[in-house]
């Protein structure tokens, strides 16, 4: 069984989408049994709330079911809960080490990582641009399933 996290600032735009993306990606290839999947915020800002409805105008575009979520922040004790904690932006990354302190298992990485394109996924809440964001999602989770 596979553990997936994936994170970003709020969890409630990009890392709510990937967790969406990622689950109907599973379930499309038929191996949502192989998977538990989830994603939490760095910070407390969206604590409780649904995931923006920028996201999940775009999710319902793409015929992506969006999964039942509420925002919450990671702890520094689930770190051994998940065999990849997958976030968005060099923010993210420096959040997860105040968190978490240290990645002695090299669990952590930053999604668009997994594509031949490295770089950070946008923050659709300060751009504005879902498209964008849902492009750079689809990307890393479709190249992470295949590697994984």
């Amino acid at each position: 069984m596979q553990r997936v996290l994936f994170i970003c600032h709020g969890n409630i735009c990009r890392s709510t989408m990937a967790e969406s993306v990622f689950t109907e990606l599973v379930h499309r290839a038929g191996r949502a049994g192989e998977f538990v999947i989830d994603s939490a915020a760095t910070s407390t800002e969206e604590l409780g709330n649904p995931p923006h409805r920028g996201t999940v105008a775009k999710l319902r575009e793409v015929g992506i079911p969006v999964v039942a979520h509420r925002a919450r922040q990671v702890r520094r004790a689930e770190y051994g809960n998940w065999d990849h904690i997958v976030y968005m932006d060099a923010e993210n990354a420096r959040d997860l080490r105040r968190i978490f302190g240290d990645d002695p298992d090299g669990k952590i990485t930053r999604l668009l990582d997994w594509t031949g394109r490295p770089g950070d996924v946008a923050d659709p809440w300060y751009t504005g641009n879902f498209d964008a964001t849902y492009r750079d999602v689809l990307a890393g989770c479709t190249a992470m399933l295949e590697q994984l």
